[in-house]
């Protein structure tokens, strides 16, 4: 990183940790304020979240539909206040912010030794969920697969926040030979993969119906889990109140009868699909997820 973008960087993260000094409550003024901001002079990306929640929800009214609209840009601006207080919190303090249901799904399946790959979501604070690296004895180490923001002053500050946790940053260009690489390690690592985003244009590979639409999915995840012979987990998330949220593993095991291709990642998006449906207000609708159809055309 270039001289000038490091000091722009460490400007940045001191500003922000000052803002992250502030207690959680006072954060929330914060996030009230911006909610106003973001509801009533950006309007940010209405057009995409009406429209995906149109084609979501179909059977749902127009205030329906604008309730949840209006709850997501609530719950964004929150996630952004808590993102930034990583910055400086105390493990006492995330404890009570993060609960994590039922860490012995995974000591129970990590008794033989397998890594895992375990499919997350932009549900709830999805920041938030690399607490569970502290719930489980087994595995020893957890790793993340991200991708680097394209501006190096931006990665520079998402990667302080992130490093509040102790977790291997594995970025998606190295995933399949880091990945790899565990077995002949004799190394047992529970990877998570941020999976219910759109692939690129030129990844309209796999396909499957999802929220009642036509859904392109990336399958890197399942192809290098299959490689070394990893268990699959899902990552559910509740929000029940404003700050606060619950965690919990569901192993991911396909029909037997189930011959079509990535019974894993295809289970995994039912599953989301649940989590979605049973509370919409915490998914990430703003993101163009439904962008492009199978011959790569733009959706209208």
């Amino acid at each position: 990183m270039k001289t000038k973008d490091k000091i722009i960087a460490n400007l940045l993260i001191g500003v922000l940790t000052l803002i992250a000094l502030l207690p959680f409550r006072a954060l929330y003024v914060i996030s009230d304020f911006l909610y106003l901001i973001v509801r009533y002079v950006l309007k940010y990306r209405r057009r995409v979240i009406d429209l995906n929640l149109k084609r979501s929800f179909p059977e749902k009214s127009d205030a329906e539909r604008e309730d949840i609209r209006n709850a997501y840009y609530r719950h964004m601006c929150d996630l952004i206040v808590e993102t930034i207080k990583l910055l400086h919190v105390s493990n006492e303090t995330m404890r009570k912010h993060v609960l994590i249901a039922n860490p012995e799904v995974v000591e129970k399946l990590a008794e033989d030794g397998r890594s895992f790959i375990m499919f997350m979501s932009h549900y709830g604070n999805f920041e938030y969920a690399r607490e569970m690296c502290y719930y489980y004895k087994r595995p020893k180490e957890t790793g993340e697969i991200y991708r680097p923001a394209k501006s190096p002053v931006g990665n520079a500050v998402i990667m302080k926040m992130r490093n509040h946790y102790p977790t291997i940053k594995i970025t998606q260009k190295q995933t399949i030979r880091t990945l790899m690489s565990f077995p002949k390690e004799g190394r047992q690592v529970n990877v998570a993969f941020l999976s219910d985003q759109r692939p690129n244009d030129v990844n309209l590979n796999h396909w499957t119906t999802f929220l009642g639409q036509d859904t392109a999915y990336p399958a890197g995840g399942e192809a290098v889990g299959v490689r070394i012979n990893a268990h699959f987990i899902y990552l559910d998330v509740q929000k029940p109140r404003r700050g606060y949220y619950v965690m919990s593993y569901r192993e991911i095991v396909p029909d037997a009868n189930d011959k079509e291709p990535n019974p894993y990642t295809r289970m995994y998006m039912q599953m989301l699909e649940e989590t979605i449906r049973r509370d919409p207000r915490y998914w990430l609708w703003s993101h163009k997820r439904w962008l492009f159809d199978r011959n790569g055309n733009v959706n209208e």
